[in-house]
Formats: C-alpha cells, structure tokens, sequence
C-alpha cells in the first residue's frame, strides 16, 4: 500500500467549500480519506456534497458553541478524527495607500490609515484567521488522539492554511491585518507542535503558506476566470515588487498533495514545519 494512501482515515477540512479548502477536500478524499467540510453556508456545502463523495457540515469557526456541535458530531459519526486542516479565512481591508512603489504619492499615509481603518476590522481579521484554528484544533484534539491510539505508532495531523504574506514585508493588495493574522498562524503552528510534543500528545501540527491559489476570496478582489488570473500573476500583483518566477496561480493537485503527504505516514517525521507553495513568490518579493 501507498504511503500516501488514506484510508480508513477521517479529515475535515473548515473554509472547504470553495477554493483552496475545496482543492485540498478533493485530493484527501481520492486518496481514501472519509473527509467533512465546514463553512457557514450550508447550502454551498450541500451543492458541492451532491457532485462529490464530500460531506458538509456547518460550523462557525469563530463560534465556540458551533465547534463544539461539530466536534459531537463528529464523535457520534466516526470517534474519532485522524485529519484537521484549518484553512477557512477571511480578507482584510485593501488600502491604496500601502501598496508600495505604487502607492499614490500624494496621500497622508498615516492619516489616511487612522481614518479608513478601524480596530473592529483588525479583531475580525484576527478572531477567524489566528483564534479560530487555535480554538478549532483545542475543540478536535482529543479526536485527533483517538485517531493516532487508534493506529498504534502513528500521529494525527493538524495542518494550518497561512499565506506567503505571513513572512513576506511587503503589502500584496495593500492589506496590513491580513498578513500580521498570517504571521501569528505561523507561530501558532510551531508553538502548538511544541507543546504537543512536550506532553507526548500523538499530534503533528504543521503549516502550508500558499501563495497566489484561485480562491473566493480572489474571485470577490479581482473577478478574473483561472485563465485571466494567469495573465494577471504573470505581472508583479499591486505592491509586490516582481511577479512569481512560475507566472501562474497553483494548482489544486501542488496544494492538495502536499496536505496529503503531511496527513500521511510519509508525512510522520515533519512537524512544527511552514511549507511554502507559492512558486517562488517569496524568493523575489521581501
């Protein structure tokens, strides 16, 4: 057998009705994996359940109450959960004013950032996008050890969504809460795969930052076709300073393997890791 193969193993996927969370959905469940996705939207998820062996399940990932509905239902349905990918995030404000070498050069930035922005979009940003995968991983964990006991010698694994622009400094689309929320999943990665470690909790927690991936949430930004966002990456995106040297978005079988891999006993020496799958994004943008 494969060591990619998943099966017998249970995943669930939050944010994974659409985009990156609905690639890396399909991947785990054509390499066996029993998967759930989550999301707000029920009937998004419904619609995507009735093309694919998916299955949905609605949960608030910035709602204790709604995670801890999920995590009974989970429990009562399988017992256990072998997979968690925290992918489910929100945008955060776009500012002209910080968008780099093309930024306008006759704003007040300051003023203008103290005006437009507000702490309430910053604790918005930060409650879905940083707390919510703590939350979520702390409400699934002692599933996620019944996986692992389950399967003598092997770990569960925890895999957090981040992006490039959590180590990235310059200010893609001229976002700023974003990128900090980013930043502070990728600490909490390393932090909770230390702790884990140190109390001998069977559970590896990992990180992925993507780069530029057809999503909704570049659907709402840009309303481009793949094809046109394509075109579109095949330039330096507003702020950055070169374009990605692949000139292409990523595809779902680069980000959906790549979580299989983690998830899977070729994936059981990595943890406490960030993964960057950004086509080399990152290596010419500071």
């Amino acid at each position: 057998m494969s060591a990619l193969n998943l099966q017998g193993k249970t995943a669930l996927v939050t944010g994974g009705g659409t985009g990156i969370g609905l690639m890396i959905a399909k991947e785990l469940s054509s390499n066996g994996a029993k998967v759930y996705i989550t999301g707000r939207r029920l009937q998004v998820l419904e619609k995507i359940a009735s093309e694919t062996a998916l299955i949905p399940l609605r949960m608030d990932v910035s709602e204790k109450e709604s995670i801890a509905k999920a995590v009974k239902t989970i429990d009562q349905a399988e017992g256990k959960l072998d997979i968690l990918v925290n992918n489910a995030g929100v945008p955060s404000s776009i500012f002209e004013f910080f968008q780099g070498k093309d930024a306008p050069k006759d704003v007040k930035v300051g003023d203008s950032a103290f005006a437009q922005d507000s702490f309430e979009q910053w604790a918005e940003v930060f409650k879905t996008n940083t707390a919510a995968p703590y939350f979520v991983t702390m409400g699934f964990l002692s599933l996620l050890e019944r996986g692992a006991r389950i399967r003598e010698g092997q770990t569960s694994s925890v895999i957090n969504i981040s992006s490039v622009n959590g180590s990235t400094k310059v200010m893609i689309q001229g976002t700023v809460a974003y990128p900090v929320s980013k930043a502070g999943v990728n600490h909490l990665t390393e932090i909770l795969a230390t702790q884990f470690a140190l109390q001998n909790i069977p559970v590896r927690v990992n990180a992925i930052s993507p780069g530029f991936f057809p999503s909704e949430i570049i659907d709402n930004l840009l309303g481009l076709t793949p094809e046109q966002f394509d075109q579109w990456l095949s330039q330096p995106a507003k702020g950055a300073l070169n374009a990605a040297p692949m000139l292409r978005a990523g595809r779902q079988v680069e980000i959906g393997t790549t979580v299989v891999f983690l998830s899977s006993a070729a994936g059981e020496f990595v943890n406490g890791a960030n993964l960057t799958l950004d086509g080399g994004f990152g290596l010419v943008n500071p």
